[in-house]
């Protein structure tokens, strides 16, 4: 499995960094943002894939580990970094876990929600990939 590390442009200051998200830094049109907060962290999340959608996730703040499977592999990623997204591309499995104190995910999304584009049963999944 081919994991895709995008990096956010940085800009640094003595007074605080900036990440800056503009429409080259993200290989696909941006139709839908949102974030996780408030994470338990035994609390795992994701546990779905999608027909067509791609995500970059982000750490805006902490950390958390993304658990990756194509069906063949089985991938963790770890995301601590502002500066760094993890592309996940269509018909990646992923649950989202280990999350620390004050985690947020910011996740950038190709499509807007659609329930139709969700496949949240690992069996169906397998089968959907073959």
């Amino acid at each position: 499995m081919k994991i895709t590390i995008i990096d956010v442009p940085k800009i640094e200051n003595s007074l605080g960094n900036i990440a800056v998200i503009e429409k080259d830094t993200i290989p696909f049109e941006i139709k839908r943002v949102y974030y996780l907060f408030d994470i338990p962290s035994n609390a795992t999340r994701g546990g779905h894939a999608h027909h067509k959608l791609q995500q970059v996730l982000i750490a805006i703040s902490g950390s958390f580990d993304v658990v990756l499977n194509n069906g063949k592999t089985k991938e963790t990623v770890t995301l601590n970094k502002p500066n760094k997204g993890l592309l996940i591309k269509e018909n990646t499995w992923r649950e989202l876990e280990n999350f620390s104190s004050g985690a947020v995910c910011l996740v950038l999304a190709s499509r807007e929600y659609d329930e139709a584009d969700y496949i949240r049963e690992f069996d169906v999944f397998l089968k959907s990939i073959k």
